[in-house]
């Protein structure tokens, strides 16, 4: 019992020594401005939710967002990739407790000299223990990284989520901005038409000569080519969000036919600040930066020395089989064990894990640093383009309204013999672009806000178990 006592009596002092483990070192976040450059778009708006998609009016929209959350083939690939950190981390965790096993085991000895024969039977049927005495956290510093890691994976899996939905979104406007630009082609190729009846008729009467007939034709023949084209392009772009959806593009297509009927939601862009905990990318970053500092500390730790317990029990035959004293016949048997272990030399190779892991530290410090910058980025850059968009408004409407009204002015001229056909046909191209201008800058309105809701994180929220960023 003595024995046993001074044994339980080292192993108190290792639990009590586990104390002068080393600490892992919080980076402070860097400084942020107190507002954005760019003015808030409204005061009434407020930050995407996390059904920001149904600010835009579509019930096709949320089905299809419906669709890619659950059907997306890259998020499929990323739940998997949390499970295996998930696994990961118990499997770092299991360290930090004792492991324990049951073992069995049966020898028959048997053997025959001038001297007689002998046989023996030993067995024993044992609980075993060990247990690595954490003195300087070295386990408990892999279990965190990995923790963090598992973490890091699930806003992971959150940022590829948020940028599919955001790109069914923009594949879905896309369509519909692409049917918008194929009805004004077409409006556009029956204008044309008529336009050249009213040529035709006026040089079958010898007022009109043949360069005026040609060129309409050619304006005609130049506006069909857009039709096909665009067409070609709504192919594309359905096809490219059936691939979001995870469906095959065969038989597939949307009912919506236009941009007219979305709404533009009001969204406020908030604080700088607010982007530490509600961009899954950022916060991605920062579980990476404390997963390596936790590495660190392991790499640190592992050049001090290190202990392991051993404790089994059980029953055996012999119950004690020992170099000096061997007692026969079964019973209870009771072994404990300790072992030391310092690394005298390994050529440096526990310094260069070292190094590595502190290179590794600063490299993901940097990191945060820069996925916080960019988060900002982004956020400025959505915010100019929907305002200088909101400023090209009245321009775009009235380039458009002033255009139709230069072509018809032109044309009912032109018709009464007193319009020069040059002007009608520079009036006629000016409105077509000015249409498909119009049309192109609805959808870019559409795209600045899908691309600010996405910046702001698209009403993501860091886990608030997460461990915060001190000095």
């Amino acid at each position: 019992m003595r024995h046993l006592r001074v044994y339980l009596g080292a192993i108190a002092g290792a639990l009590f020594a586990a104390g002068c483990a080393l600490h892992e070192v919080r980076q402070a976040p860097p400084a942020l401005p107190g507002a954005f450059a760019a003015p808030p778009l409204s005061a009434d708006a407020s930050l995407p939710g996390k059904n920001w998609y149904d600010e835009f009016g579509s019930t096709e929209l949320h089905a299809l967002i419906e669709q890619a959350a659950g059907n997306n083939l890259d998020l499929g690939m990323a739940r998997a990739r949390v499970t295996q950190a998930d696994a990961r981390a118990r499997q770092a965790g299991a360290a930090i407790l004792p492991s324990i096993d049951f073992g069995g085991n049966g020898n028959y000895l048997a053997g025959h000299s001038v001297n007689g024969s002998a046989h023996e039977t030993d067995w024993a049927a044992l609980l075993s223990a060990s247990y690595e005495v954490d003195f300087w956290g070295k386990n408990r510093a892999t279990a965190r990284a990995a923790s963090r890691l598992a973490d890091a994976s699930r806003a992971d899996r959150d940022t590829i989520e948020l940028t599919t939905l955001a790109g069914v979104a923009d594949s879905y406007f896309k369509v519909l901005s692409l049917r918008d630009r194929l009805s004004l082609a077409t409006l556009n190729l029956n204008a044309a038409r008529k336009l050249l009846d009213v040529i035709q008729s006026r040089f079958d009467a010898g007022l009109a000569n043949p360069v005026e007939l040609a060129a309409e034709k050619a304006a005609l023949a130049a506006a069909g080519l857009v039709v096909p084209e665009l067409k070609q392009q709504e192919a594309e772009a359905l096809a490219a969000l059936a691939l979001l959806l995870g469906r095959a593009p065969e038989q597939f297509s949307v009912e919506s036919q236009s941009l007219e009927s979305l709404l533009e939601p009001k969204i406020g862009s908030g604080l700088p600040s607010e982007l530490l905990t509600r961009r899954p990318d950022v916060f991605v970053a920062e579980a990476n930066m404390q997963a390596a500092n936790a590495d660190l500390v392991a790499a640190r730790a592992a050049l001090f020395p290190s202990l392991t317990l051993n404790l089994s029990g059980g029953v055996q035959n012999p119950a004690l089989n020992a170099a000096v004293i061997s007692l026969s016949g079964a019973g209870p048997t009771l072994n404990l064990g300790a072992s030391l272990t310092q690394s005298i030399f390994d050529r440096g190779r526990l310094r260069a894990v070292r190094a590595e892991a502190q290179a590794k530290d600063e490299e993901l410090v940097v990191a945060y640093r820069a996925a916080i910058l960019s988060a900002l980025v982004d956020v400025e850059n959505a915010l100019s383009a929907l305002e200088h968009l909101q400023q090209a408004r009245a321009l775009q409407e009235e380039n458009v309204s002033q255009s139709e009204r230069a072509f018809e002015g032109a044309s009912l001229r032109y018709r009464a013999g007193s319009g020069d056909f040059l002007t009608v046909l520079e009036a006629q191209r000016t409105l077509y672009a000015a249409r498909d201008q119009y049309s192109q800058y609805r959808f870019a309105r559409f795209q600045a806000f899908i691309a600010l809701c996405k910046a702001l994180g698209g009403g993501w929220q860091a886990p608030k178990t997460a461990p915060k960023e001190t000095p």
